[in-house]
């Protein structure tokens, strides 16, 4: 009788779609235990939460790379770094790096669209691309034909992502984002935005919470420029609860290579 041999694939894989995501063997959740006295908050097996606290991690020395293969001039900034490609162009930074997440985790659920603003307000349905169509850019002005290839695969969804990475950024995913006004109320998936030339943007990726004080915490994610791996940010202003964060209502949010204001907190409409 033949031997039956079984291969094990870490059952978070089956959640991603890009290739190489199956490779890790560890997770955010996996890496990140909640310090002593915390617990993650409950997120829905379904949800954005869950989805990016399962994200599949590289090994813990990673050095963070940028598009073309050099490394980042600043690597005390990141505690982990997710196993997401970059791309090979200077596209996936800060906001584009939001959008990738986002993108992935609505690309999994064929019932839901995936559209995101361009700069000029426009927007661009990844249902439309499917059916073939294109934008045809003339100055300000956005014109849709029918000259692309059809087809829902993984690699027409990456042709409208660097589509929607070269005409999007900071300004317009602020702009189509829903501020929320109580960092109280923040959830995983939200994002801290400052929209300009430049601004920055950075993924809120988990929450734990102290049941007895009501202490809350939270990872945050980023890219930045040039564009670079996605990654898990240091804190450097608690090196001894870091990478995690404290709500704690001061004036500012410190974070390794940019502060934000409490006003910057927004989130996806659905």
């Amino acid at each position: 009788m033949p031997a039956i041999i079984l291969l094990v694939f870490p059952l978070f894989a089956q959640q991603f779609s890009w290739p190489g995501a199956g490779n890790s063997s560890e997770t955010l959740q996996m890496r990140f235990a909640p310090p002593p006295g915390f617990l993650r908050e409950a997120a829905d097996s379904g949800s954005f939460a869950n989805w990016l606290r399962n994200l599949p991690l590289l090994p813990s020395d990673t050095p963070v790379r940028l598009f073309n293969g050099q490394l980042k001039g600043n690597q005390s900034a990141h505690a982990a770094v997710i196993n997401i490609d970059v791309g090979k162009s200077d596209l996936q930074q800060c906001a584009d790096a939001v959008i990738r997440l986002r993108a992935e985790f609505l690309y999994g659920d064929s019932s839901r669209e995936i559209a995101f603003n361009f700069t000029s307000g426009d927007r661009c349905s990844f249902g439309e691309w499917v059916e073939g169509k294109r934008p045809d850019i003339r100055g300000n002005k956005v014109f849709w034909v029918h000259t692309g290839r059809k087809g829902r695969d993984y690699g027409n969804f990456s042709k409208y992502l660097q589509t929607i990475f070269t005409y999007a950024g900071t300004y317009s995913l602020k702009r189509e984002l829903i501020r929320v006004a109580d960092l109280e109320k923040m959830e995983a998936g939200d994002v801290f935005i400052q929209g300009g030339f430049p601004g920055h943007a950075v993924l809120v990726a988990d929450m734990a919470v102290n049941p007895q004080s009501g202490r809350k915490i939270y990872l945050l994610l980023q890219s930045y420029m040039p564009a670079q791996n996605i990654h898990v940010l240091k804190n450097p202003v608690a090196p001894e609860l870091s990478p995690w964060y404290e709500i704690d209502h001061t004036p500012q949010i410190i974070t390794p290579e940019w502060t934000f204001r409490p006003s910057d907190l927004h989130r996806f409409s659905d």
